[in-house]
């Protein structure tokens, strides 16, 4: 038992979060099995030849993933304090991987160079107090908002991820872009996994059993393997019916040496020569505006969820937790495997209670046992996750009683902000409608002069940044 007053209660201020060391070793673990997926999804989206020909090679990149996120997340919660883990983020990673497949002259060093540009700008812009700025002069409503739209997000993922929603395909000749099960019907082992690890955790979360989400996720996963070896479902997309990406079943070897030459595998500048300074700047912009808004939706959630904000809704000691995400994205493009950022995915930790950076240090010291164990990382389905997921996000959305719904100059940009970043599958996406509506409606109020001067300066962001497809298609970048 944690005793009162004791050098590590002070460091991580554990007891003064309302926290416990049981807790935060539980919300550590929950964290982890949440988002371990990222090892085995980086090295498939990063998949594939660039203009050299080089391949970056699937066990190199997951080693790498595993060893960036694991020592990010542990100088997030050694230094910043906070139980908010990072690895590498999905949506820059797949726009990155795409850049490089469109483009005949880029090279995954070229690419990899824009975004450790993108994080030395996005460091500058920290350290010069305009990042934390730009947070604290989003209003309240909206920074509720983002909470309940990145818990609708993370149900969504859940959702998907578990294959009880899936996309229909265009084929199918109908306007329904998503649809129950497949083909309107709930089919497959996989599935039941999921219903029965959702039933599971609800009934052990509104018993109140400590580690309930924690416990969920590992009886699932048991489970899983359990109904694989009776009854093998595949992998999908060739077996519709078979698990979304990991197939939990026992590895045949559980350590591997890691492959690490992919670190420093960087052309800082070479993608301005073999593009030009207008299209790879342009590339760098969207880059930067992606991985800085993302992490401060996602830090915002998070923070609210936990209870650590202050009375404002600020973020005591804020500015480091955005330089290290900051370097994130220095970090991760310099491994060659992507701009590292805040994952959502640390909700199932606060979730299981977790307050502190101590959380997050067993968050990191489990990736980096992964870099040498990835084949048993491989273990755990997206299925035996997704529940706590769903449960997550119900936990977020329920704040969404604190909008102020009479007001509609934030009941407006609220509604947008949490509706888009699940529709449009994107929290960069929800945040610049939502600030974009809020210096419109207000204005249309004629309550301009309420606006801070950096939501004007963030909204007209956004606008360049939604722009940004028919300026790259314009300059020949696309």
């Amino acid at each position: 038992m944690l005793k009162q007053g004791s050098a590590l209660d002070r460091y991580f201020n554990i007891t003064a979060r309302g926290s416990s060391v049981s807790r935060e070793v539980r919300g550590g673990l929950a964290t982890f099995f949440a988002m371990s997926y990222i090892v085995v999804l980086n090295p498939l989206v990063l998949s594939g030849a660039d203009a050299a020909g080089d391949e970056l090679g699937a066990a190199r990149v997951a080693a790498v993933t595993a060893l960036v996120a694991g020592v990010l997340t542990i100088v997030m919660g050694a230094w910043a304090k906070y139980p908010f883990a990072l690895a590498t983020g999905l949506g820059v990673n797949a726009y990155v991987a795409v850049t490089v497949a469109s483009n005949p002259n880029l090279t995954w060093p070229d690419v990899m160079g824009l975004v450790v540009i993108s994080g030395v700008t996005m460091l500058i812009l920290v350290l010069t107090g305009f990042r934390t700025a730009v947070f604290n002069a989003v209003p309240p409503s909206l920074k509720t908002a983002i909470v309940v739209g990145i818990g609708l997000f993370i149900a969504l993922i859940g959702l998907v991820n578990a294959g009880f929603v899936r996309r229909i395909p265009d084929e199918a000749g109908t306007t329904v872009p998503v649809g129950l099960g497949f083909d309107g019907v709930l089919l497959g082992w996989p599935t039941l996994v999921f219903v029965v690890g959702l039933v599971l955790t609800i009934a052990l979360v509104v018993k109140k059993v400590k580690g309930a989400i924690l416990i969920g996720v590992i009886a699932t996963t048991i489970f899983a393997v359990i109904i694989e070896a009776v009854f093998p479902s595949g992998v999908r997309p060739e077996t519709p019916t078979g698990w979304s990406l990991v197939v939990p079943t026992m590895p045949d070897t559980w350590i591997e040496l890691p492959d690490l030459s992919l670190i420093g595998n960087i052309n800082l500048f070479g993608a301005f020569a073999h593009m030009g300074v207008t299209a790879a700047s342009l590339l760098t912009f969207t880059i930067l505006l992606s991985i800085f808004f993302d992490a401060m939706g996602t830090m915002v959630g998070l923070a609210n969820e936990g209870g650590m904000t202050d009375e404002k809704g600020n973020i005591p000691n804020v500015d480091r937790v955005l330089i290290v995400d900051a370097l994130g994205a220095v970090a991760g493009g310099s491994g060659s495997v992507s701009s590292n950022q805040i994952y959502v995915e640390s909700g199932a930790g606060i979730g299981e209670g977790a307050r502190t950076g101590l959380a997050n240090i067993v968050t990191g010291l489990l990736f980096l046992v992964a870099v040498f164990f990835t084949p048993l990382v491989a273990i755990v389905p997206f299925e035996a996750v997704a529940p706590a997921l769903v449960v997550v996000g119900f936990m977020m959305v329920s704040q969404v009683g604190q909008i102020d719904w009479s007001d509609w100059g934030v009941a407006i940009p609220a509604f947008l902000t949490f509706t888009l970043m699940p529709f449009t599958y994107s929290i960069a996406n929800g945040l610049g409608a939502g600030f974009i509506a809020f210096v419109l409606v207000r204005s249309f109020q004629g309550r301009a002069r309420e606006i801070h001067p950096l939501m004007w300066g963030v909204a007209a962001a956004f606008v360049l940044f939604f722009a940004m497809g028919p300026i790259e298609q314009a300059l020949g970048v696309l």
